[in-house]
């Protein structure tokens, strides 16, 4: 009995089930066949934390896999080289990954296209000169990007980013510093955002330019790795831009608008983060009351006691909730209605749900749910980072409460 009266389009069932056959016949084996790498962090991660040239050929290989069988690029518009399919394929497919593999197979993800590492819409204005240059092997899964706005004094309002591009003859010089800046320490190029009037910016009226620059450009620095939860390792760091020369082409959209271009990625981005939320949190759940029917304490079954079962019964309506809020907020966005206050509510929700429901599955496997083998803890810190990325919760019910008291009120 299905528990979503929503059906999904016979094209998307299709890509669920083929996602489900690449993960089992190329992705579970290819991790199998290199778990002394996947496994063994000595292999895993170079000295200073940053991945090692063995798990990045790793990553690529599944990338270039997926292309060639037209999962990477399925959300991509056709005009660009892809599918051209929408959000709630987005969502399909991310949650069916996740609902699958959970957090067992860090390959895994490098099989759809992530709107911040990949090809998306958000490249679609790359000026003739560098779609030649960079989109091939960015859609062939050969090459990857990184989207650096945030920085240190501007996360959640990126409005007050303080990198700045001077005029510098037909182009610009750039200087400034990111920060929480994901796949940067090994990606091929980076969306860069800076100041290019800040007249305009200071008015929040625009005045922000991106643009794409080759991670091997003369005054690009990956200053530092940002080391999170304990970890010796991270994909995460620090970028520093000395100097840095671009030239006109290299802009991304339009002068003075680069913010229009970073809102083609937000709704990507919240779709990957609240599918995430539903397809790890339905995997735990399902290894949780497997576990609970037959680990018993003091001569009962852990899931004859209401003290366990209620808590993780809580934990699964909410998902279900997250999961219809997921699927209305991604067919709102098919519609091309903008759906800012729904996505609001469901990522708000999933910032939550997720950690909440995790942290009770971990609680409930007792000393096992520490344990590397069950990756219950990684999957806990995985959903504990939705809270923040892509808007941070406090952020999205801001939001929610601007757009209510301008009138929306459909609800």
């Amino acid at each position: 009995m299905a528990a979503i009266a929503f059906e999904y389009p016979e094209e998307i069932k299709a890509i669920r089930e083929g996602i489900g056959t690449f993960l089992r016949n190329e992705v579970i084996p290819l991790h199998n066949n290199n778990a002394d790498i996947l496994e063994d962090e000595r292999r895993k991660y170079r000295p200073d934390g940053g991945y090692s040239e063995e798990l990045v050929g790793l990553m690529r290989q599944v990338r270039v896999k997926s292309a060639a069988a037209g999962y990477f690029n399925m959300c991509v518009p056709e005009r660009m080289g892809g599918s051209g399919l929408g959000y709630v394929a987005y969502f399909a497919a991310w949650e069916k990954l996740f609902h699958t593999t959970g957090i067992r197979y860090p390959l895994a993800p490098e099989m759809i296209g992530h709107w911040a590492k990949g090809p998306s819409l958000v490249l679609e204005h790359l000026s003739p000169r560098m779609k030649q240059e960079a989109l091939p092997g960015i859609l062939s899964g050969e090459k990857t990007i990184c989207f650096a706005l945030s920085e240190p004094g501007a996360g959640s309002d990126a409005s007050q980013i303080k990198t700045r591009a001077v005029p510098d003859g037909d182009g610009w010089r750039i200087s400034g510093e990111k920060i929480w800046i994901s796949n940067s320490p090994h990606a091929n190029y980076a969306v860069v955002f800076a100041v290019t009037d800040p007249v305009l910016a200071a008015d929040r009226k625009g005045g922000i330019t991106a643009f794409v620059v080759p991670r091997e450009s003369k005054g690009f620095h990956v200053e530092r790795l940002i080391k999170m939860f304990g970890q010796n390792h991270s994909n995460e760091a620090v970028l520093h831009f000395n100097d840095l020369r671009v030239e006109r082409d290299q802009v991304l959209g339009e002068v003075d608008k680069g913010f229009k271009t970073a809102m083609l990625g937000t709704s990507l981005g919240k779709i990957y983060n609240i599918a995430r939320c539903v397809g790890i949190s339905r995997w735990a759940l399902e290894i949780v009351f497997d576990y609970i029917k037959v680990r018993k304490t003091f001569g009962k079954t852990l899931a004859e006691r209401q003290g366990v079962t209620f808590p993780l019964v809580e934990c699964a309506t909410q998902v279900h909730a997250a999961h219809l809020m997921s699927l209305n907020a991604a067919q709102l966005l098919d519609k091309g209605e903008k759906a800012t206050k729904e996505l609001a509510m469901v990522k708000a929700l999933c910032g939550e749900v997720g950690a909440r429901t995790l942290d009770k599955v971990v609680q409930f496997h007792g000393a096992m749910g520490f344990t590397n083998e069950m990756h219950l803890f990684e999957a806990y810190v995985s959903m504990r980072k939705i809270g923040m990325a892509d808007g941070s919760v406090e952020a999205m019910r801001h939001l929610i409460a601007r757009r209510m008291l301008e009138g929306d009120m459909d609800l």
